[in-house]
């Protein structure tokens, strides 16, 4: 112990990692099976006397690194739509960066990997492909509103059916007039409508005005009628 020979870097000193040409600092020394061994930017990797040399004394060429700061502008479980898929609902799933360099070009894309809402489908596209609908805090509440909206529709489309109106009406329709009152009903169709509104004024599509219409329709009916559908 007594005869161990003082390791050749220090922490701190600039060296050179010759296998590769860069260029990095002495982070940690460690004594590895008789031998110094040494961490150099805090990387996993380990490197004996051999592959370092002090940039002071290197005489080959030293390659230079690019650091390379990228700007994401989606993240995880953020609601988007995409491009050419009208009103359909995408979830960020993944993200990835493309680096492309060449002698006189160079440049980075940004590829989003995507899961349909509706049926779990997978897409990829460039970040100039999508729009924010809601951030991943708010993404499962916009979709839960959009499923009420849904479960609306779908209630009126059956009673709406006279062979099946009198069993809803004395049977399943009784059963959620019991357990919804008519004020919570009102508040989320205009969260919806709100929703659906900063849609329609964010893209113009005609698919966000008519889910309007139909919610406009169905306060008109709750407000009129309390709530109790006509056919």
């Amino acid at each position: 112990m007594g005869n161990r020979k003082k390791p050749k870097y220090k922490i701190g000193d600039t060296v050179v990692i010759t296998i590769y040409g860069t260029v990095g600092k002495i982070t940690d020394v460690k004594w590895l099976d008789g031998k110094y061994v040494y961490e150099v930017n805090k990387s996993d990797g380990l490197f004996n006397d051999s592959a370092l040399q002090l940039l002071s004394e290197y005489e080959g060429v030293v390659m230079e690194q690019e650091q390379i700061d990228i700007e994401y502008s989606f993240f995880f479980g953020d609601l988007v739509q995409v491009s050419g898929y009208g009103a359909d609902l995408f979830k960020v799933v993944g993200f990835r960066t493309e680096i492309w360099r060449y002698k006189e070009d160079a440049w980075e894309d940004v590829i989003y990997e995507l899961s349909r809402v509706s049926d779990g489908e997978w897409l990829e596209a460039g970040e100039e492909e999508l729009t924010l609908v809601a951030d991943a805090e708010n993404a499962d509440t916009f979709i839960q509103k959009l499923g009420l909206l849904y479960l609306v529709n779908k209630q009126e489309k059956v009673v709406e059916n006279p062979k099946v109106q009198n069993m809803i009406r004395k049977a399943e329709f009784e059963e959620i007039e019991r357990k919804k009152e008519k004020k919570e009903l009102i508040d989320n169709l205009l969260d919806i409508f709100n929703d659906y509104r900063i849609l329609y004024e964010m893209f113009q599509d005609q698919e966000y005005y008519q889910v309007m219409r139909v919610i406009l329709r169905k306060l008109e009916s709750l407000v009129s009628n309390d709530g109790k559908s006509h056919v």
